[in-house]
């Protein structure tokens, strides 16, 4: 495997990695966690110690942690035992999460199979399930020992999928990254085309630039928050449209929309990078315009886990590769979302 880098959170490390489909399948642990969609990626050897969970945001809770944990103790792991979680957002989140519990930590490495999760959910330590109406709630901080990143499996994802995924590649590059933001609005039809070396570039420049701002901040004290961008907007539109209507990555372009909305009211931004971000945000298709309840909104953003001392925290651009983290006023962020 080729190694594409190597994060360190305090005494522990999360080695990055990509590979191909075949070592995948050679790849051995004691305790494989797949979904109904990605199972197919796993050698009929490694079915035989796996727990198969049904796909989608609905089963992340507890009774799938359960199924994992259930599972492991049916095999006898111990903390020495390697639990491989493949899929996409959910499987990791919920893999790490489980690992972090079982006999108060065992060991876990994910392979992501998602674009969003290759780019973004698997990295960084983040675990978790959702808890009623709200994502994320509950959960731990536990770096894998390894993310295995195999770009292949892009090519497998609907286009919903792969959409989903790109925005939080659009994201890191309004964050920080000017040559993959310009790489975006000059190559749109070779990356809706999924060029296989395109695809990887964006993965690993995308995955390089989360490890540094992690390896800096694991618990989201201070930088990290940056990583949030569009998702305090993106997160109440998901909560308020049950998971299903919505997926993360629209959740995401709609509430990088609104924060590039709000940083222009305040006069963070002119017009011309306002609109440069609409620009390429429209151009991949996302739906900027939801009809939904702004009562609703605020309802769910007042359950966001970025709020601190009872001010809820917003991430706004203040130019190409620059952010601000600032707390706005509730009647300000009503405007926001009651705008199309």
């Amino acid at each position: 495997m080729e190694s594409v880098q190597t994060i360190q959170f305090g005494t522990a490390q999360s080695l990055i990695s990509l590979a191909s489909p075949a070592e995948i399948r050679d790849r051995i642990a004691d305790l494989y966690v797949a979904d109904g969609n990605t199972a197919e990626f796993l050698s009929d050897k490694q079915r035989e110690c796996a727990v198969i969970l049904p796909p989608g945001e609905s089963e992340k809770t507890f009774t799938s942690i359960e199924k994992i944990i259930a599972r492991a103790v049916e095999l006898k792991l111990d903390r020495s035992s390697l639990i491989l979680g493949l899929g996409g957002g959910v499987i990791c989140d919920m893999t790490a999460f489980a690992a972090s519990l079982y006999m108060r930590g065992c060991r876990v490495e994910l392979v992501p199979t998602s674009l969003l999760a290759m780019v973004d959910a698997s990295v960084g330590g983040k675990t978790g399930v959702d808890y009623g109406a709200f994502k994320n709630m509950i959960g731990t901080f536990y770096p894998a020992e390894q993310v295995i990143l195999c770009p292949e499996y892009v090519a497998t994802l609907p286009q919903k999928e792969f959409l989903c995924g790109l925005a939080e590649a659009i994201k890191t590059a309004l964050l920080g990254d000017l040559e993959m933001l310009e790489l975006l609005e000059s190559e749109k039809k070779t990356v809706l085309e999924r060029d296989p070396s395109l695809v990887k570039e964006l993965i690993v420049r995308c995955v390089r630039f989360k490890g540094r701002i992690v390896e800096e901040d694991l618990k989201e004290n201070g930088v990290r928050a940056c990583l949030n961008l569009g998702h305090t907007f993106g997160h109440a539109l998901e909560s308020v449209t049950g998971f299903s209507r919505v997926s993360h990555g629209e959740g995401v372009a709609w509430g990088i929309a609104k924060a590039a909305k709000a940083a222009y009211s305040r006069g963070d931004i002119g017009s011309d990078y306002h609109d440069r971000i609409i620009r390429l945000l429209e151009g991949y298709g996302y739906n900027l315009s939801y009809d939904i309840s702004s009562d609703d909104l605020m309802e769910a953003m007042g359950h966001d886990k970025k709020i601190r001392g009872g001010q809820k925290r917003f991430i706004l651009p203040s130019g190409p590769g620059k952010f601000t983290i600032t707390p706005l006023d509730e009647e300000f962020v009503r405007d926001i979302v009651s705008r199309p």
